[in-house]
Parts: structure tokens; C-alpha cells; sequence
């Protein structure tokens, strides 16, 4: 961003009729001065903290989660907020660190010969199940399409198939990629997600289960899922130790899948095509595997922090604001520099959540619903700490109004739009944009909804459970240099600082955009801490049907 900071208005963020105003104007006198609250120099107090080489790339099990998240209850504590968990601003989260070392070739036999992928280059593998090792002996492979069951769009790629034992060969992403006519079109839904193929193939009672990772549908390239799955990884500990999941998970590249689906007898082509189509079913590819993992398994204890304004008149229910305090810690060195101390991810994100805690805490009429805030532990090691949450719940989930979320704030200055992920979700994003129009913007969908954003983020877990969730992001049509600007803006950040030692605190960024956005939450938040009513999922979202049965 380096961009230098312009002064605020007193009132905050005051422009011209044409251009965003402070939400504060037009909320009314009873938040008005909470509102004001929501400003830079507290931003950017709390990023230079949290970002800072002193909390070490706030990796869980470290130095850096012990500054992280006592500092997020002595600022919660500071602002008079009580603490979330009973007594406790913490809520423990066991988790297990497991390192898997596969065989370093899989071997596939078929009638007419042998195909030998190689480890890293051709595939990667990895259990969760919390044993020394794990092998998968002699396992006939089936191509079983996208690898979703999804009754609400009639789509089951296992119908009348029995993969006990067998190995899962699916596609990534969902047919809408493909076929704008099928599913949601380019907007992915949680069916298209590697995490969702893991799941079902274990309900599905599958031995183990491969994706092949293609670049396009994928949203990213081989590096990035060689990398990622050839380090230790963090998951909840679980009762069974995860005996319940495949025995193997992991994904092949597209040039060895095609070299399979020749073994044995296919065209890769013709399998593809016939996937894309309703009642598609699956193909035995008449060829086993084999493969061995080693594991290296550490137990271990994180934290979420967790703390609330309770309601006046229905303290019972709550609506959540939620920002991952978690990053990558120190690793391997770029530029000379090994600490990623993520500023934007997600430093901003927790600034955001003590900002508008703040702000509640000014209210002279305090809300009628209880706010809580959480910051939740295992975001970058996948969504852990919100999983934990969803499946033990310190607040009960039909009693959850909402789930807000923040991550990475702010990327493209001052905006005339703020970026809903997901668009068509709930009726959150009409409350997003209520509180747009307050500031004269407007609520527009994600550009790229192909790469599945709304489900990568902690809000996912209240989704999965039935809680209606919002995540937004930051807005690109900039108010002084237009659209094409901020798309080149926030593409630079990807491209140079996500997930990089040198997505580094800039005291001289731009975040008036980011104070934009947060005051719009808060106003969100605010007007649905008033109500009686429940936000509910839309027509045609694949989380309706759980929020209906409560």
C-alpha cells in the first residue's frame, strides 16, 4: 500500500456528498461517538504490536502465541469487556502437530504395466489418523468424478458405489467451473473444496482418496500444494485419533492422472465430459496402489480468546465478531528476513476486533443481544481453532444470530464498494449493505468467485454448522485511482507479501479503507443487536437446510 496517510476529520472520514461518508453521520447521536472510536492511529498501535518482530510470526505453540493472545486479553480486559469462556478469556483448543513421511514413490499396477508416481513431483500424501504409521495395501482405484454428494442440486458421483477399501480418484473444484449452467456457475460452493472431498470420502467409507490438482479450477499452482503438504501439519485432537478419516489424503497432478486413467484403459477426456454430467457414474479404472506413511506426532495445547458485551434484553443471544490471531511464525528466510509477521494477515484482522469491541464498549445504550468476540487460533494451519468453536461451542449455536468475520483488512486504500465473499450466501450481505449505502458505497460481489474464498476462512465453520456468516474483504474500486487500480493494488500484495516475511506493519500505509470497512461492521452489528430476528441463509445456499431445522 505505501501510501502516505491523509488526515482524518474529527468526525471521521467526511467527504463530499458524492464520495463515502462516516458512518457515524447517519446512524444516528446513540453511536455516533462509539463509532469514532474506530480509528488509524489505535489501528495502527495494534498492528505495529501484533506485527512486530517481538511475537515471532505469532505461530501456535510459541513464544509468539503466549504474547498473542495475553495481549488480546490484557487490551479486552483494559476496555472493560468480561471475559467470554466463564471466568476465562481463553478457551483451550488441543490440537496434534503430525508430520507424515510417505514412501517416496506410489506404485500403480494395472493388466498392461506399472505407472510409478514420485513423491512431491507427481503426488503428496498425508493421514490424520494419530498413528506411527499407516498403509494402504492393495487398493483397487476408482475415478469418481467431482467426488460430492449434494442432494439439493441431485448430484451423487457415489451412487451405487462401494468404496470400502478402494482409492478415490476425484476432480478439483465443482462442475459449475466447467458448466456455468450446473451448481452456482463460477461461484464455487463448498462442495468444490479439497477439504469437502477429504470428508466425504471418508463417510463414504473410502481407504484413501486423491485430487488431482489442475491450475485453473484449482485457483493455484503444484507449487503451492508441494509446499504446503510437505510440512508438519496441526489438527484438533480428536477422541478416535482420527481413525474415522481415509487412511491416505492427498492429491496427484493432472499429467499422472491422465497416465492412470491410460493404465487403465480410459481417456482422460472422455472420463472428464462424462463427470460434468448429472447421474454420472463412477469408473472402476481396473488398477491398486500402495503406499506407507510414517508419522512424527507432537500433542500439544493452543488457545482461542474469548470475550463479550453482555446483551441488556436477550443476553442469550449473540452475535459474533471473529479474527484469527495465528500466523506462519519464523521459516524459511526471503530477502534476508525469516520472521512472517503478518501485518495484514492477520494482524489487521485482530485490530479490527478490538476496535469494534471498543466501540461497542462506548455505546451509552448498550445492545439488547450479546456481542462476543473471538480470535481464534490454527486459521493458517486450517481453520483449527473456529472448528474447535463449531464443534464445542461456548455460546449455543441456535442461539448464535450471526458470525462476522475479519481477515486481511483494507489492501486497497479508501473504496467506493466493500467485497462480500460468498455473494448470495445470507441475508447478511443485506446488511452489509444497508450500512455501504449509510457511507455512500455499495456492497458488490468477489471478482474471482471461482477460488472459493468464503470458504477459507474461520467464518467457514459457522456456516458448517448452520450459522449465518459474512466475509467481507477489502474493496477495490479506489476512490482516487478507480477499480483497475485496486485490483493491480491488491494483486501486488498477493504477489509480493501474502504469506511472506515481508508482509511487514507500515506505519505510512493507508488505512483509512480499513477503518471504512470496520465502522461498517460495527454499524452491521449494531443494527442487528436491536432486532428480534435471525438472519437467514438464502435460497439455494448449501447451508440452508441446517439453519432450517433449528
Amino acid at each position: 500500500m505505501n501510501r502516505t496517510i491523509l488526515c482524518l476529520a474529527a468526525a471521521g472520514l467526511c467527504f463530499a456528498s458524492c464520495k463515502p461518508r462516516s458512518t457515524g453521520e447517519t446512524t444516528g447521536t446513540a453511536d455516533s461517538a462509539a463509532i469514532k472510536m474506530i480509528n488509524d492511529s489505535s489501528f495502527a498501535k495494534h498492528i505495529s504490536v501484533l506485527a512486530s518482530d517481538e511475537f515471532q510470526g505469532r505461530k501456535p505453540f510459541t513464544i509468539g502465541e503466549t504474547k498473542s493472545i495475553n495481549y488480546l486479553k490484557e487490551q479486552f480486559s483494559r476496555l472493560g469487556l468480561k471475559p467470554g469462556n466463564g471466568d476465562s478469556y481463553f478457551q483451550q483448543v488441543p490440537m496434534v502437530e503430525i508430520r507424515s513421511t510417505p514412501d517416496q514413490k506410489m506404485i500403480f499396477k494395472g493388466a498392461s504395466g506399472n505407472v510409478t508416481a514420485k513423491y512431491l513431483t507427481d503426488f503428496v500424501a498425508a493421514t490424520k489418523r494419530v498413528l506411527p504409521k499407516v498403509s494402504l495395501e492393495n487398493s483397487p482405484v476408482v475415478f469418481a468424478g467431482y467426488g460430492i454428494v449434494a442432494p439439493e442440486y441431485k448430484w451423487n458421483d457415489y451412487a451405487g458405489l462401494d468404496v470400502k477399501g478402494k482409492t478415490v480418484v476425484v476432480m478439483v473444484n465443482d462442475p459449475g467451473f466447467s458448466d456455468s449452467t450446473l451448481f452456482k456457475g463460477k461461484n464455487m460452493t463448498y462442495y468444490g473444496r479439497w477439504t469437502y472431498k477429504f470428508e466425504e470420502a471418508a463417510r463414504q467409507g473410502a481407504a484413501a482418496i486423491l485430487i488431482i490438482h489442475d491450475t485453473a479450477p484449482a485457483a493455484y499452482p503444484w507449487s503451492v500444494v508441494r509446499s504446503g503438504w510437505s510440512k508438519s501439519k496441526l489438527q484438533l485432537e480428536e477422541k478416535d485419533n482420527n481413525m474415522s478419516r481415509a487412511i491416505v489424503e492427498g492429491w496427484i497432478t493432472l499429467d499422472m492422472a491422465k497416465q492412470l486413467f491410460k493404465l487403465g484403459g480410459q481417456s482422460a477426456d472422455a472420463l472428464f465430459a462424462a463427470a460434468l454430467k448429472p447421474g454420472f457414474k463412477a469408473v472402476d479404472l481396473k488398477i491398486s496402489t500402495a503406499l506407507t506413511i510414517t508419522n512424527t506426532i507432537k500433542k500439544s495445547i493452543s488457545n482461542n480468546v474469548v470475550a463479550i458485551v453482555p446483551g441488556t434484553k436477550r443476553p442469550d443471544e449473540n452475535i459474533i465478531y471473529s479474527a484469527h490471531w495465528d500466523h506462519l511464525g519464523i521459516g524459511e528466510p526471503v530477502k534476508g528476513d525469516s520472521i512472517y509477521n503478518g501485518a495484514v494477515d492477520n494482524a489487521s484482522g485482530v485490530a479490527a476486533l478490538l476496535e469494534i469491541a471498543a466501540a461497542f464498549e462506548k455505546l451509552p445504550q448498550k445492545p439488547e443481544r450479546s456481542i462476543v468476540f473471538v480470535s481464534f487460533t490454527g486459521e493458517e494451519q486450517g481453520l483449527i481453532g473456529s472448528e474447535y468453536y463449531a464443534k464445542h461451542p461456548v455460546f449455543p449455536i441456535k442461539k448464535t444470530v450471526a458470525d462476522i468475520n475479519m481477515d486481511m483488512m483494507g489492501m486497497a486504500g479508501l473504496t467506493k464498494d466493500i467485497m462480500i465473499y460468498g455473494f448470495g450466501q445470507s441475508d447478511l450481505e443485506d446488511y452489509a449493505a444497508v450500512s455501504a449505502k449509510k457511507q455512500g458505497r455499495v456492497a458488490v460481489e468477489d471478482p474471482t468467485p471461482a477460488k472459493g474464498l468464503y470458504y477459507r476462512s474461520d467464518h467457514f465453520n459457522f456456516a458448517k454448522v448452520g450459522i449465518p456468516s459474512l466475509f467481507t474483504g477489502s474493496g477495490v474500486d479506489n476512490l482516487e485511482h478507480g477499480r483497475e487500480w485496486g485490483l493491480k493494488h491488491t494483486a501486488e500484495f498477493y504477489k509480493s507479501q501474502y504469506h511472506s516475511p515481508q508482509d511487514n506493519f507500515d506505519p505510512a500505509a493507508d488505512r483509512r479503507g480499513m477503518v471504512m470497512d470496520v465502522r461498517l461492521l460495527f454499524d452491521m452489528g449494531y443494527r442487528l443487536s436491536k432486532e428480534t430476528t435471525f438472519p437467514q441463509w438464502k435460497k439455494g445456499s448449501e447451508f440452508k437446510a441446517l439453519r432450517d431445522k433449528m
